[in-house]
């Protein structure tokens, strides 16, 4: 009988644990009245987190600090006036022809800390990975210089900010005394962010080598929380040549680091990759086995020995579970399975044993036949789960991996990223990048789509920095980064498309059209293709957002509160950000008695699109009605698009008749 407590609930430490859900890093730990450790809410933390100016506290605890740090919370909540502006001519289609604008994957062009805030609402929850490679912070690193302080149109052209092709950066060198600080309150808000995108089940995962190492540690216990920590891989990433050797006054730098972090510990959904044990580990299993050797393909990394005689010995005293535990059964024989010790201690015993055994095949299972004794050799007995140090990933072999996909040296090697990418355990999921560089993590994703079937999908975001003139990169051509990323994920996604049609010729697969092709009706062509974005200011004149600030001059503004070099792509696509609607949803441009409209979204159960948008200015009433009978979710038309004032009266009107359930928007 379960004991009556007799008392209230501590709603204290309710909330408290309400708050660490929220605010993870507003939750600190002290002593308590009695001197025992415990968890307290640190109120000038959380104050900051509800205050839209700086809040001063002086407190000591325990706790990472640098100068700014208050203000880069400032930073990651403060609102922005921008949007993202389709760009069709640089986009690539599904098929991976120029132009198409139907792919799934986005490749954004911009500032990371303002698109990651246009992504907040669009994509909460709804990421299952994020793989950032920030700047080490090394001295030769760019950092943003994130700085809300003045107005909107000062911030986008502030000359010291941006270099003269308007990337917003600033170097952060040794000689700075904020050197750290600079950088944590570059990296701070824009894992803030990111924290709120990922899936209840999702993580992040982050490069870094021993420069910000700890820092970065410290700031993702605060954001994500400490009990969050998935781990810290250390990743071999380059070898030590002679030349180096003889050089060296300490010892050489070979690793990186990654440090993964779940949205929720207890829901993370991980898959851990398994390899087959190295070939020392596998030969030590096989060293009586020399003849066999000799005659496998491959024994070091296919085989493992599994022997019958002492379970078969032991039958008749076995219990029904262990019978179950050891058991295989194979047409009408019983073959048993061990480990190798059991066979070492078997051929001590037994130092005549025969060293040559003949191979034979049983129900698609290798076994080895020992005179009348049966080994099975089972495929899960060489593999084991990989750690948390990966001393496989090195660069040395980079260069075969990506050959004539890559222009640069420094890019992280594919293999490391299609590791990092299955650990997602999810063929459909969204995988984001907002330090995407060479876009080595597009090329992961299509690379494995290509290989499973999946349709995993990809989001890139890269600010245009300028290529060194030196490099080969801006020698071919490439100006910027987001120039040289692009052109990667073209390059892979070409040579992702001849590769499967070369496969579909060699087994003489139908094809069933121009770009749609499949293997015994299973297997389908990736998306090889990508939406390109760019970051700009708002579609909408600033007296959109400040009529307050409206006078006797500007009335002249007011005939149209859209900027006259915005398009009704980018009208729909800011649209789309501000009503939660994912960016790479299937967009159908139709044409209604003249007039462009677009259907967003695929049809619900009822037949109903998401979203039904129509920018052109002077529609009529049957305009009006079509898209009434469309009976969309959403609907969103121009201020200027009503003909007529009694078009205007009419407009709820007819919406009521065909669709009243439909939610009307007016911009």
């Amino acid at each position: 009988m379960e004991k009556m407590k007799m008392q209230s609930e501590n709603l204290v430490d309710e909330n408290v644990e309400k708050i660490e859900k929220l605010f993870p890093n507003c939750i600190t730990e002290g002593r308590d009245e009695n001197g025992q450790t415990t968890k307290f809410v640190d109120f000038d933390m959380l104050k900051q987190e509800l205050s839209k100016v700086v809040v001063d506290g002086n407190d000591e605890r325990y706790m990472l600090n640098w100068a700014g740090k208050k203000q880069s919370i400032l930073t990651a909540n403060s609102p922005i006036n921008a949007t993202l502006r389709p760009c069709e001519e640089e986009s690539v289609g599904k098929d991976g022809k120029a132009g198409g604008f139907d792919s799934e994957n986005l490749y954004i062009e911009g500032d990371n800390l303002d698109v990651l805030k246009l992504l907040r609402e669009t994509y909460l929850n709804k990421i299952k990975m994020i793989y950032i490679d920030p700047p080490y912070n090394t001295g030769n690193d760019f950092v943003y210089n994130d700085d809300f302080a003045t107005s909107a149109d000062e911030y986008l052209q502030n000359s010291k900010s941006y270099d003269e092709e308007g990337n917003r950066m600033v170097q952060n060198l040794n000689s700075n005394g904020r050197f750290h600080s600079d950088w944590l309150s570059m990296m701070y808000p824009r894992l803030k962010l990111a924290r709120d995108l990922l899936t209840q089940n999702g993580f992040i995962v982050i490069s870094i080598d021993d420069n910000e190492l700890f820092n970065l540690k410290k700031i993702c216990d605060e954001i994500f929380g400490a009990d969050n920590f998935v781990n810290n891989i250390t990743i071999k990433m380059s070898e030590l040549s002679g030349v180096k050797m003889k050089y060296l006054k300490k010892y050489a730098k070979l690793k990186e680091s990654a440090l993964i972090y779940a949205k929720n510990i207890n829901l993370i959904d991980m898959r851990i990759e398994k390899r087959k044990k190295s070939a020392e580990t596998l030969g030590g299993y096989l060293k009586y086995y020399s003849q066999i050797i000799k005659n496998l393909n491959d024994p070091c990394e296919n085989w493992e020995i599994v022997p019958l005689n002492k379970y078969l010995a032991n039958y008749n005293q076995m219990t029904e579970e262990q019978i179950n535990v050891w058991k295989i059964e194979h047409s009408d024989r019983l073959v048993y399975r061990t480990n190798s010790r059991t066979v070492d201690n078997y051929l001590k015993q037994n130092p005549s044993a025969p060293s040559i055994m003949k191979i034979v095949n049983a129900d698609g299972n290798d076994v080895i036949k020992w005179d009348d004794k049966e080994m099975l050799f089972l495929s899960k007995y060489i593999e084991e789960y990989i750690g948390d140090i990966w001393m496989d990933i090195s660069t040395i072999n980079l260069n075969k991996e990506t050959e004539s996909i890559t222009f640069e040296n420094g890019q992280k090697p594919l293999r490391l990223m299609k590791r990092f990418v299955t650990s997602m355990n999810d063929p459909n999921g969204i995988i984001l990048d907002f330090f995407s560089g060479s876009a080595t993590t597009a090329h992961a994703v299509m690379q494995l789509n290509a290989e499973d079937g999946g349709n995993r999908k990809f989001i890139m975001v890269q600010l245009p920095e300028k290529t060194d003139e030196k490099s080969e990169s801006y020698k071919a051509g490439y100006k910027n980064i987001c120039e040289i990323g692009k052109e990667r994920i073209r390059r892979a996604g070409k040579k992702i498309l001849e590769e499967k049609i070369l496969k579909i010729q060699n087994e003489q697969i139908k094809q069933i059209d121009e770009n749609t092709f499949t293997l015994n009706g299973k297997i389908q062509l990736p998306d090889i293709g990508f939406r390109v974005l760019k970051l700009d200011s708002s579609n909408m004149k600033d007296v959109y957002y400040n009529p307050a600030d409206i006078s006797q001059d500007l009335l002249s503004q007011l005939e149209s509160n859209i900027k006259e070099d915005r398009s009704s792509l980018d009208l729909l696509f800011q649209v789309m950000l501000d009503m939660g609607v994912m960016l790479s949803q299937k967009i159908e441009k139709r044409s209604i008695q003249g007039k462009t409209v677009y259907i967003v979204g695929e049809y619900d159960e009822e037949n109903q699109p998401n979203l039904v948008c129509c920018f052109d200015d002077n529609i009529s009433e049957d305009v009006v009605t079509e898209i009434a009978k469309l009976k969309p979710i959403y609907a969103v038309f121009r201020d200027s698009s009503m003909s007529t004032d009694s078009m205007s009266v009419n407009f709820d009107q007819i919406f009521e008749t065909y669709s009243p359930s439909t939610t009307r928007k007016v911009l």
